[in-house]
């Protein structure tokens, strides 16, 4: 065991501190915000550091980066407004030359006087003017009159609305806001055309494509994205063949007649868990309904079935609340799952057990019922910048919620690493074949606790750079890091009080499988951050260890094989069947949703291209929901199945289970996917922008495949209905039962 912990251990350390360097370099690095952006020639200043700072915060306060995206983070309706810009302003740019030197449109010119004012317009784009002296950046006279055509453009949408934008009217009224969203918008749109000091890629790495200013994909992504796959196919081949030779060289256990976990003492505080799962399938509920919603208005613009919704819940909001309720339904089972086994892990209930989980359930209504209150304030702008910034929108994706209900969060992960850690420390003082196994639950419990906090690393006035370099801490650290792991000890932990494994076995197991998975993970974090105004470092680092990550992911057959074997062990199993079934169903999507299509959007080559379109939705949807989600659900089936031995009725979970994978899989290959490969095809051949163009999602063919989703979406719901019913019925029965 020695050798395993000493493997984990360098895992965490090396990567933490190679992940933490590309941060110290993102901070060095990033684009500058000058303190003034002046016209060459003349003292008139367009734009200063407060206006593109403020200019940050108005855009938060409207939804963020569920208003369309910035640098290719944020949502799929509106336009990515960097892309957008560049393109707009190289257009005006090129037609404004070509009628003062030639008396005609750009498209009109022959190729030999276009290649001309292309040229120039390249130099003028890409050439980086920021002064070090005083701060400032210098526009040209005709860039000023682009600027102007652009701000002009861009504040009739959010102050009249766009309906193929799903942006309403009166979105945003006020002519100082609207000015200074002007300002950032050209911010974020220099740093994607402006070339780094001393180098001929922009601070974006080239990013969006646009051929208009030679944004093309740079030597560096391309490189890394080979060796990325080079290194993918011969990691597989390792690990393979390790886990072949290894994986049946566990300690061999009794194969019980009976259930071991049939005649378990259950204690008060599991009984006041139940109560979470009553809650947990409301906000599953309303997460779906809001989803139907969202991606109706992809459809209708600002409709729902001719009814003006967005009036009262535009896109913004909807689909704020949608992927919000995703994390926190989530979430809270995996924390309800914690609390729900303590006892078992402990033997005993310690003090004040109940009056934690009541008080965290009572947080737990606040914090959804405020964030989601705090959000619609902020969106209709009800509050100033600062208040929203604290009470309302923050508007980056996967943690809208304000800062004032991320430390109301984090007060109560707190408490719930104290209440769980406690029970598992004292098991782990038993020193029995458990110590191992629980010591890798308690780090995983304490990590969860921590790494929220990362989510506060950055302040109001952070520049984008550093905010995503946090926020991805947070999304990917904690989610997708220490939850994982938190769930696979967990997994491992039930079968072996099951005695399907050894306990011994299950710690060493569940150890590796965390280093192998964290090797990879932690640094792997920085995939999200290859165009995101960060230096190359972050490709290379992202690039390798993120093809690492999908590594493990690819082994997930062979737990499909093993699972399901369990079933035919012995009939007392058959009580855990569902539970199981779930288990499977995340390993398949963890194979499929996580594995395939991660790494679809994983190297730089294809992220260039597709970042921000479709084919991240499929991702999305199948690695969140397929694995995450899954994963919670089979985690609420586990704890009602152990607390009670009511009969369940199987035809009802039966079609929960298959609703949902069917739903699932019809929702991708009849909708996402044929999109996301039109928008792929469109973003390589033509530029980004013309991939979210409303010119290509609301032609025809485009259009139907996205009412094609809603027979996807119809299955998918009835599994909805039925998981949601199935588990409010036996956990109000559970309830009534006595101890």
């Amino acid at each position: 065991m020695r050798k395993i912990w000493t493997g984990f251990i360098a895992v965490v350390v090396l990567s933490f501190i190679a992940l933490i360097w590309v941060g110290t370099e993102i901070y060095q690095t990033q684009p500058p915000i000058p303190e003034t952006v002046k016209v060459k020639g003349s003292n008139e200043t367009i734009y200063t550091k407060k206006d593109i700072q403020d200019g940050q915060n108005v855009w938060e306060s409207i939804g963020g980066m569920e208003v369309g995206s910035i640098w290719g983070h944020g949502s799929y309706v509106a336009p990515d407004w960097t892309a957008d810009w560049i393109h707009k302003e190289a257009v005006y740019l090129l037609n404004y030359w070509a009628k003062k030197d030639f008396n005609t449109n750009y498209d009109a010119l022959d190729e030999e006087n276009k290649a001309a004012l292309k040229a120039r317009l390249v130099k003028d784009i890409r050439t980086n003017t920021f002064n070090e002296k005083d701060q400032s950046i210098t526009v040209s006279k005709e860039r000023k009159e682009a600027i102007e055509a652009n701000s002009a453009y861009y504040a009739n949408i959010f102050s009249k609305g766009h309906e193929k934008y799903a942006i309403p009217k009166g979105a945003l009224t006020d002519t100082e806001k609207l000015a200074k969203l002007n300002a950032f918008l050209f911010w974020t749109s220099w740093a994607a055309s402006t070339e780094r000091p001393n180098q001929d890629y922009t601070y974006t790495s080239n990013w969006p494509h646009e051929p208009l200013i030679n944004n093309t994909i740079t030597p560096d992504s391309q490189l890394w994205s080979g060796f990325s796959i080079i290194l993918l196919l011969l990691f597989i081949g390792v690990l393979t063949y390790y886990y072949i030779r290894n994986h049946e060289k566990g300690e061999a256990v009794t194969n019980p007649n009976n259930d071991p976990l049939l005649d378990l003492k259950l204690v008060r505080s599991q009984k006041a868990v139940l109560k979470y799962f009553l809650v947990i399938s409301l906000l599953i509920v309303l997460q779906v309904v809001l989803g139907i919603v969202t991606v109706h208005y992809t459809v209708e613009g600002q409709a729902f079935f001719g009814f003006n919704l967005s009036e009262y819940l535009p896109y913004s909001i909807s689909r704020t609340w949608h992927t919000q309720l995703a994390v926190f339904w989530i979430a809270a089972t995996w924390l309800a799952t914690g609390l729900f086994l303590a006892p078992i892990i402990s033997g005993k209930e310690m003090k004040y057990q109940v009056f934690g989980i009541n008080f965290l359930f009572i947080a737990l209504l606040i914090i959804v019922l405020g964030s989601m209150l705090g959000e619609w304030l902020g969106v209709h702008q009800f509050l100033d910048l600062t208040t929203n910034f604290f009470f309302g929108h923050q508007g980056y994706e996967y943690m809208d919620l304000g800062r004032f209900w991320q430390i109301f969060l984090g007060i109560g992960l707190i408490l719930w690493v104290v209440m769980v850690g406690r029970h598992v420390l004292y098991g782990i003082r038993k020193k029995d074949d458990s110590k191992h196994l629980l010591t890798i639950l308690l780090i995983a419990v304490v990590a969860i606790g921590m790494f929220f906090f990362s989510g506060l690393m950055y302040g109001e006035n952070s520049s984008l750079p550093v905010i995503n370099y946090w926020r991805w801490w947070l999304v990917h650290l904690w989610v997708e890091g220490f939850f994982e792991v938190f769930a696979t000890v967990i997994i491992a932990y039930i079968f072996s009080r099951m005695k399907i494994i050894s306990t011994k076995t299950a710690g060493k197991t569940a150890i590796a499988s965390a280093t192998i998975f964290l090797a990879g993970g932690i640094i792997g974090t920085l995939h999200h951050l290859y165009y995101s105004g960060t230096p190359v470092q972050a490709i290379a680092l992202g690039a390798t260890f993120s093809a690492l990550e999908v590594v493990p992911l690819t082994l997930m057959g062979f737990e499909i094989r093993e699972n399901w074997n369990l079933l035919k062990k012995n009939a007392w199993i058959q009580r855990y069947k569902w539970p199981i079934f779930f288990f499977i169903a995340v390993a398949f999507w963890n194979m499929v949703g996580a594995g395939v299509f991660g790494f679809l959007i994983n190297p730089p080559i294809a992220l260039y291209y597709i970042q921000g379109l479709n084919t991240t939705a499929v991702h999305a949807h199948t690695a969140l929901f397929g694995v995450y989600g899954m994963l919670g659900m089979g985690f609420i089936l586990i704890c009602l199945r152990l607390y009670s031995n009511i009969f369940w009725n199987e035809k009802l979970i039966k079609n929960a289970f298959w609703f949902l994978n069917g739903g699932l899989v019809l929702m991708v290959v009849l909708s996402l996917l044929p999109v996301g490969i039109i928008q792929v095809y469109t973003s390589i051949t033509k530029g980004y922008s013309f991939a979210r163009d409303p010119e290509l999602l609301y032609n025809p063919t485009v259009q139907t495949l996205k009412w094609m989703r809603m027979i996807g979406d119809i299955v998918f719901s009835l599994g909805i209905v039925c998981f949601c019913w199935f588990v409010v019925r036996t956990t109000i029965n559970a309830i009534k039962q006595k101890l």
